[in-house]
């Protein structure tokens, strides 16, 4: 009778043991799962990175088809359930609104963190921990950035159109950069408010589709509209013959009369026109993406080397940083910036380069003080990415870096999910 009572006494306590272990992995267990989710997301875009980065084709519901590269674009499309994974569908967004740019390296960026994270989550570092030294590291990474910046004045067109062809170069309209760079300077320049440069109302510029026809058409228009302040609003007028091409910029003449935009100030219109609805609708996201770079730009007027050379600068030099600090931050800051290299990885992947040789190559270019050198994926080799006008604007690399870091900060605070369904 002892024993029997003795062996039930031991068995609730191993039970009771047992559910106290459970609790105490769970908290772990959801971590991993909102990890592992996050980083399905960022797998499925990854391949999209980059002038040589692959298209998907979206397939909805009712059957219409999207071709693009364009991570806001994949991500929104996607059909997500995931919680976690739910969250870099919205840093995307973010990115796209703060900069309109770098959608989709903002969640290469965060998956490589948030791979990082979970490694050193294996080692026992506290999430808490480990948050907040990568939110140091994204702060100072930020300040090395600004300080390896050039500054470009408004002036500049030549760096303007640069900056927008580069943006342009990973899209399905790049051998057009040519035309639409030029396009998306002058019209943003036109509608930034005098003496309110930093503020522009992409709103402002309109982009009016048309399918079929050649280069050459001629063909009456309505509704172009460059409007100035000053003038008389108060009756309708046809534009006069617009030549329209692939992308061709029309604005109206100064002083032309047309209703319904009273005070709206000055008004661009970029016409488009494309062979079929898929490259047509890709090319207006193309010069949307165009268009907000040059706002990154009036907005703060900064840019950097692109072709993964930031990113590199930023792995040595964050690499540096933590060697002065002391004991788990100086872990993580150095597994934050082992992350960064991803990006460089991940475009030289793309490029069919071998990714350990060019980054290895890389890093060493830039520890002998070669901070522009960058992946050249026309030439697949490492130069001067400067000399080759790959560049971008500031702003898309910091908020890039500032917006992954604050996603990866929110996943490793969560340590359960609670459903409320009934």
């Amino acid at each position: 009778m002892t024993k029997t009572l003795m062996k039930k006494i031991g068995e609730r306590g191993n039970d009771r043991g047992f559910q106290a272990f459970k609790d105490k992995s769970k908290p772990a267990d959801i971590r991993s799962s909102n990890i592992c989710a996050a980083k399905a997301v960022n797998d499925a875009i990854r391949t999209s990175l980059g002038p040589r980065g692959m298209d998907k084709m979206i397939q909805a519901s009712n059957g219409e088809v999207t071709i693009t590269n364009d991570g806001a674009t994949i991500l929104k499309e996607m059909n997500v359930v995931h919680p976690a994974a739910k969250m870099l569908v919205e840093l995307s967004k973010a990115q796209d609104i703060e900069a309109g740019d770098g959608t989709t390296s903002v969640v290469v960026i965060c998956g490589s963190l948030l791979e990082a994270a979970n490694r050193l989550l294996q080692k026992g570092i506290h999430p808490t921990s480990i948050g907040d030294a990568f939110q140091k590291a994204a702060s100072k990474a930020v300040s090395i950035l600004t300080d390896m910046s050039i500054s470009v004045d408004l002036t500049d067109k030549e760096s303007l159109t640069k900056v927008a062809a580069t943006s342009l170069n990973s899209k399905v309209v790049h051998q057009q950069s040519s035309l639409l760079a030029p396009i998306a300077v002058d019209a943003v320049l036109k509608v930034a408010e005098e003496g309110k440069e930093a503020s522009v109302d992409l709103k402002d510029i309109k982009v009016i589709k048309k399918l079929g026809g050649t280069v050459e058409d001629t063909e009456l228009v309505d509704g172009l509209i460059f409007t100035e302040k000053s003038c008389n609003v108060n009756g309708p007028k046809r534009i006069e013959k617009a030549k329209i091409g692939l992308i061709q910029f029309c604005i109206s003449p100064p002083k032309t009369d047309i209703t319904g935009i009273q005070n709206r100030g000055k008004t661009v219109t970029v016409l488009v026109r494309g062979s079929n609805k898929l490259v047509l609708e890709e090319a207006e996201r193309s010069l949307h993406d165009a268009l907000c770079v040059i706002r990154c730009l009036v907005k703060k007027r900064a840019l950097i080397a692109g072709g993964g050379a930031p990113e590199i600068e930023l792995a040595i030099k964050l690499g540096e940083y933590g060697l002065t600090l002391g004991g788990i931050d100086a872990y993580c800051v150095q597994a934050f910036a082992n992350a960064l290299e991803v990006i460089p990885s991940t475009l030289a992947e793309n490029a069919g380069l071998n990714p350990i040789t060019t980054v290895t190559e890389l890093r060493n270019r830039h520890a002998k003080g070669e901070i522009t050198a960058g992946i050249n994926v026309r030439k697949g080799a490492i130069t001067n990415i400067l000399e080759e006008n790959v560049i971008q604007p500031l702003l898309v690399s910091t908020s890039s870096i500032t917006l992954a870091s604050e996603t990866v900060r929110s996943i490793l605070k969560i340590d359960d999910i609670v459903n409320t369904n009934q």
